[in-house]
C-alpha cells in the first residue's frame, strides 16, 4: 500500500505540476500525517523536492512539493540512413539535450560507437555524462525479429544486421536500450499527444520516402510474429503489378502506387515539379486556389483526386481487416498535402468500405519518431523509479 500512496504522489505531481501537502494528501486519499511521512520518505529517496511557498489564500502558508525531474533521465533516437538524431529528457519529459551524427558504418562496432558517440554528444549538451543516463529507445526504419533479435526491413541501413541488436547495444552503451520501429513510436507520440489520445484502436499511415504502418490495438502497437505488422508498402496494390520475391527496401505493390517516388511521378505528370515529393505535392495543393482559366486549379484537382483514390484504396484494405476507430495520416508527404488530400482521402475511403472510420491529419509537432521515443523511455523508466521507495 505504501508503494501504491508513492507512486499515486509522484504521479499527481507530474501531470499537476507542485502540490502543497494536504492537496496531496487528498488526491492520493490519506491522512495529512500519512501525507507527510510520504513526502519526507519520497524527498529522502531524491524524488520530490521542495518548491517554495504557497501564498495569497486562506489559511496558513503552505509549503510546496514538486517532482525532482532531475532524479533520472532518458534518451530517444532517430536512426535514418543519413543520420543519428538523439534527445535527452529529464523525467518530467522536458527535453534539455539534443545531438546529431552521422549514421554508423557496416560493424557492429561501428554502430556501438557511433551510437555511444551521439549519446555522449547529447548527454553533453545536457550538462550529464552516459552515467547520470537510464534509458534508452531507438526508433529505426525497421523492425526488429522477437525470435531472433535481428532488425529487418532495413537493408537501407547497413550496419545494424547484427545478432540480438539490442543485446549488442546494451552491452556496448552500458545503460538499457529497446530498439522500435519508427512508425510505431509515431503512433506512441500520437496517442500521448496527437489526434488518437484516448483512442483505443488506430491506424496510422506514414508516407515519406517509403510507406509505413502502425497498428494499435488496445491501446498497444501491433508488432507480429516477425515484428513485421503494419509493413503495408511490400502489399500488392490495386493498378500495381503483382511482385514477387520482395527483398529490397521500398518495393512492393503499395510503395510503387503511393510512395515518395510514385507521389512524385504523379506530381510531375500533371505539371508540378519539385526534387522531392513532399515539394511537388505542396505545389499541387498551392495551385488548387490559382486564377481561372490558367488549367492550373484543373491539374492540381486531377492530381490530388488520383492520389488519394490510390491511399484510399490501400487503407480500404486495411480497415477491412482491423476495423480501426480512427486514422491518422502523418510522414512528409501526408503532411504537405494537408487537408486537401485528408479531405480527399477520408472521402474516397469511407466510398470504398463498409466501416467509416474518421481520417485526421497528425497533430504530432516536431520528430515524431523521437516524441514517441522518449514516451516510451519515459513509462517504462518512471515504472523503475517511481518504485525506489518499495520495501
Amino acid at each position: 500500500m505504501r508503494a501504491i500512496n508513492d507512486r499515486a504522489a509522484l504521479e499527481a505531481l507530474l501531470t499537476r505540476g507542485p502540490l502543497t501537502r494536504p492537496q496531496i494528501a487528498e488526491l492520493v486519499g490519506v491522512s495529512k500525517p500519512t501525507a507527510s511521512q510520504m513526502l519526507a520518505r519520497l524527498e529522502e529517496a531524491g524524488l520530490v523536492a521542495r518548491d517554495g511557498l504557497r501564498e495569497g489564500l486562506p489559511g496558513r502558508t503552505a509549503g510546496l512539493y514538486r517532482l525532482n525531474a532531475a532524479a533520472a533521465h532518458v534518451v530517444g533516437a532517430d536512426v535514418t540512413p543519413a543520420r543519428i538524431r538523439v534527445s535527452v529528457a529529464d523525467l518530467a519529459g522536458t527535453v534539455v539535450g539534443e545531438h546529431t551524427l552521422p549514421t554508423p558504418g557496416r560493424s557492429a562496432h561501428d554502430v556501438v560507437g557511433r551510437v555511444g558517440a551521439a549519446l555522449d554528444g547529447a548527454a553533453a549538451a545536457a550538462g550529464l555524462d552516459r552515467a547520470r543516463l537510464d534509458r534508452l529507445v531507438v526508433g529505426i526504419q525497421g523492425a526488429v525479429d522477437p525470435r531472433t533479435g535481428k532488425l529487418g526491413y532495413a537493408a537501407h541501413i547497413p550496419g545494424w544486421h547484427v545478432p540480438d541488436l539490442e543485446r549488442t547495444l546494451t552491452g556496448g552503451l552500458g545503460l538499457p536500450v529497446a530498439v522500435e520501429n519508427d512508425v510505431n513510436l509515431s503512433a506512441l507520440a500520437e496517442s500521448a499527444d496527437g489526434r488518437a489520445a484516448g483512442v483505443a484502436d488506430f491506424v496510422l499511415l506514414w508516407i515519406a520516402d517509403g510507406v509505413g504502418m502502425a497498428v494499435v490495438l488496445n491501446g498497444v502497437p501491433h508488432r507480429g510474429a516477425t515484428g513485421g505488422a503494419g509493413e503495408i508498402g511490400y502489399m500488392p496494390a490495386v493498378g500495381a503489378p503483382l511482385m514477387r520475391g520482395i527483398r529490397r527496401t521500398h518495393t512492393g505493390g503499395v510503395h510503387s502506387r503511393v510512395g515518395g517516388a510514385a507521389v512524385l511521378r504523379l506530381m510531375r505528370e500533371h505539371g508540378f515539379r519539385g526534387r522531392a515529393a513532399a515539394t511537388a505535392l505542396a505545389r499541387a495543393v498551392a495551385a488548387l486556389d490559382g486564377p481561372p482559366g490558367t488549367g492550373h486549379g484543373e491539374r492540381a484537382e486531377a492530381a490530388l483526386a488520383e492520389l488519394a483514390t490510390r491511399i484510399g484504396a490501400t487503407l480500404a484494405t486495411v480497415v477491412a481487416v482491423v476495423d480501426p476507430a480512427l486514422v491518422v495520416l502523418t510522414g512528409e508527404v501526408l503532411r504537405a498535402g494537408g487537408e486537401a488530400l485528408r479531405s480527399r482521402v477520408e472521402h474516397h475511403l469511407h466510398d470504398l468500405s463498409i466501416p467509416r472510420p474518421p481520417v485526421r491529419l497528425s497533430a504530432v509537432g516536431g520528430n515524431p519518431v523521437l516524441a514517441g521515443a522518449l514516451q516510451q523511455a519515459l513509462r517504462e523508466t518512471r515504472v523503475a523509479v517511481f518504485s525506489r521507495t518499495a520495501p
